[in-house]
């Protein structure tokens, strides 16, 4: 990896608590001309240098989506070199194996994110299939409305794991939707809604408007230690049912300390090879779409015909954007 830049959009949705797909694609549009810029002069690399150019076009926010597109389609054009679509959650997935050298696959890959909460079996690294997701809330949206409910600032998961660095999870014993199921989905909406009950009590004229500063610590602790649980569990499902050994988790939720710990404490006693994408390489990132080497390898190559696909991710994904 020859460079990694990345332009924050933090700072432009802190008011309003998540990401807006407007100001989202505006900054895009302002943003991706000099990242383009300083991606090559960090990485010392002149375009005549390139080999081919990736994009990510599905799932996403679609204005995001298209910018990126467009300028990715551009660059193959002017440059006559090969373009590339990638799957923004196979990406995360294939970051797991950046940095080191033994294989990631076939396994079981969780990506757990803002946007996505899915389990998948992966037997290559451009074939991975869905086997079980979230029916509502991702575990990221959760952890930021859940920072909403308790006065904490966003984005949520940073938040949560440092105001619950000082809690007791066992004060407020929360729910852990769908644990024993028997099925591979998530659910986060019921959890967010017991914090929100725990935090300010039940609907009515004696419901409050905030959330006690006092209770904040506990309350933080109680939601990030049920959402672990369920995460840790159904991976631990995940496994056994496709009877692999090996387990890839990427997204921003994986940089989450206290979960990286539960998953290596699971896998340890479970006997599975754990690979968690480096920290950096948790969150969005262009570094992850590494994957198209494996594409370019493969002759998958996309034309400039190719359109974003910002919707639910399909359970064949990865397999039919880019064609021989």
């Amino acid at each position: 990896m020859l460079s990694s830049i990345i332009a924050s959009q933090h700072e432009l949705h802190l008011d309003w608590g998540g990401v807006v797909p407007e100001i989202a694609s505006r900054a895009h549009v302002r943003r991706i001309l000099p990242v383009i810029s300083a991606a090559l002069q960090q990485a010392d690399c002149t375009t005549d240098q390139l080999t081919a150019v990736a994009v990510t076009t599905e799932p996403g926010l679609v204005g995001s989506l298209l910018v990126g597109l467009t300028a990715a389609k551009t660059i193959a054009l002017t440059l006559n070199i090969p373009l590339i679509t990638v799957n923004h959650v196979e990406a995360h997935i294939y970051a797991c194996s950046m940095g080191h050298d033994t294989p990631i696959y076939p396994g079981i890959g969780f990506v757990v994110s803002g946007g996505h909460t899915n389990l998948y079996d992966c037997r290559s690294a451009s074939d991975c299939r869905l086997i079980g997701g979230t029916t509502d809330d991702a575990a990221g949206e959760a952890f930021d409305k859940a920072a909403r409910i308790l006065g904490l600032p966003y984005p949520g998961g940073p938040s949560i794991q440092q105001a619950a660095a000082t809690g007791n999870p066992d004060r407020f014993r929360m729910p852990r939707p769908l644990l024993h199921s028997g099925k591979l989905d998530f659910s986060f909406s019921g959890l967010k809604t017991a914090v929100l009950y725990a935090a300010r009590g039940v609907p009515g004229p004696n419901q409050l408007s905030s959330t006690p500063p006092e209770l904040v610590p506990d309350l933080a602790a109680g939601f990030q230690a049920a959402a672990i649980e369920v995460m840790v569990e159904k991976c631990r499902q995940a496994v056994r049912l496709l009877k692999y050994s090996r387990l890839c988790v990427g997204g921003g939720v994986a940089a989450n300390g206290p979960f990286r710990q539960a998953l290596s404490t699971m896998c340890r006693k479970e006997r599975i090879e754990l690979f968690i994408a480096p920290p950096e390489l948790c969150t969005d990132n262009a570094a992850m779409a590494a994957v198209a080497w494996e594409l370019l390898a493969a002759g998958r190559t996309a034309g400039l015909d190719a359109d974003v696909l910002p919707g639910l991710v399909r359970p064949d994904f990865g397999r039919s954007r880019n064609k021989k």
